[in-house]
Formats: C-alpha cells, structure tokens, sequence
C-alpha cells in the first residue's frame, strides 16, 4: 500500500506515478492527520510512504502519525521523499522510525520536484515547473521498478552538510520558522474557504470573510499556493511571487 501526504500535489503526483507503476493502491493521508486518525493499517504488500521534505527530512506531523499507527501484515517499508534540492542525511532518522515500529526498512529514494516553499525560496512558473517534472519521471520510474521487484532503494555519499542539514538545522527550523503569524489575506479575498478545507491540521478558520491563522502550522503552503485568487501572503517574501500546485496529469 502506497500512504502519501502532500501540499500542492507533488508527492501525490509521485505516489499516484509509484502506484500505477507497481498496480498498487495510492492513500492520501491527509484525513487521517487532520482527524488524528490512528486506527491499524492492514497491508499485504510492502509499505510505501510518499511525502514532501520538509527541512531535509519527512514532515514532522507525518513522522508522528507514523509513530502512532500500527501497520500489520507486511513489515517492510520504503519512502519516497520529493524535493527542491536534496533530502539530506534523512534516511538516518527513518532507519531509527523503523527500528522503533519493528519494521524492516528498505531504503528512501529522492525524487527532486518544483519548489513549493514560497515562504523561504521562488516557485517556478507552470512552464518551468513541467520541465522539472519531466526530467523526474526517469526516476519515479526507477524507483517504482525497485519497488516493484522488492529490491532495497540506495543512497550513497551523504555528505557532511546534508547530517548537519538534517540534524542542527531541521532542529532549529520548526520553532525558529515554521509559524504561521506572517500569513495574511489580501482584499482580493472571495471567502471561498479553500484555504480552511486545504489545511491538514484545522489551523485555518474564517473570521469577518476572511482567513484566520491559529499557531498550529506546518509550512505545508497549501493554503498559499492553493488560493484560487493568489489573496494569501506570506509577509513580504510571496508578493509577487508565482504560486505552485502540481498540474501534471497522471
């Protein structure tokens, strides 16, 4: 069984990709996350979990519903992780997820997407955007064919930046920038209520026609980049900036 989460769309356009490539079966976890929905999964297969990185390793609220669930039957588990650039040394910490879960872990693949982090970096634009896309298809391919064949994903030369990306920084990142006090809607705001019903932790709620963030955030930019109207900002840094969601046709 294929678990993914996803904020604009590229970790479910890979897992979607994976899934028809293997004829396996492609989950959105994102109910499940936003209910706290912990209930045991049953799989005949081996597992495989399609995320987005979030500061050189898998999202944190993906990292703890894997902690919380059991997943019987099947004990072996890959992960796929889309990028804008690297994973880093995350494969470290998901060896230790499953040493924890008493899991057999079969290796992480990097597979590196159109950026969608609008609070930091720039989205490309829908042109550029399918460039990339195309380019990583050779390796959902490749991926999905170790999958498939029950062969152990690989990943060598993790070099000193990507352990203290993945180690020091993905710990100072969460409290120093994963807050949600700099969105904010703009007058072209319609009340439309996407933004709400995109939120993966119900941190988002209408007040006077227009979004209200709560201090539960996870940087997921859904809200953002989702926006039929581009209304959201995200202080100064988005102004201006092209939004991203994944439009790539399975």
């Amino acid at each position: 069984m294929i678990l993914y989460f996803s904020g604009t769309g590229n970790s479910e356009y890979v897992a979607k990709r994976i899934g028809k490539e293997i004829n396996d079966e492609a989950v959105n976890l994102f109910d499940k996350i936003r209910n706290k929905d912990i209930s045991e999964m049953t799989s005949e297969c081996p597992w495989v979990v399609v995320v987005p990185t979030y500061a050189w390793r898998i999202p944190r609220i993906v990292q703890e519903w894997l902690e919380k669930t059991n997943f019987v039957r099947n004990t072996d588990i890959y992960f796929v992780m889309t990028c804008g650039g690297s994973i880093g040394n995350a494969g470290k910490y998901l060896e230790k997820l499953c040493v924890q879960k008493g899991m057999n872990y079969y290796g992480c693949a990097e597979i590196v997407m159109p950026e969608n982090y609008i609070a930091l970096f720039s989205c490309p634009t829908e042109e550029q955007a399918f460039r990339i896309i195309e380019q990583a298809e050779s390796v959902i391919n490749n991926t999905a064919l170790y999958i498939k064949k029950g062969d152990k994903l690989t990943r060598s030369n993790i070099s000193l930046r990507d352990k203290i990306n993945s180690g020091i920084i993905n710990d100072l990142f969460y409290p120093i920038f994963v807050r949600a006090k700099k969105f904010y809607a703009t007058d072209d705001c319609i009340s439309c209520g996407k933004c709400v019903s995109v939120c993966p932790l119900n941190n988002i709620h209408i007040k006077n026609r227009k979004p209200i963030w709560g201090k539960n955030c996870t940087h997921c930019m859904a809200c953002i980049c989702g926006c039929p109207c581009e209304a959201i900002e995200y202080g100064k840094h988005s102004q201006g900036l092209p939004r991203y969601t994944c439009k790539k046709a399975i």
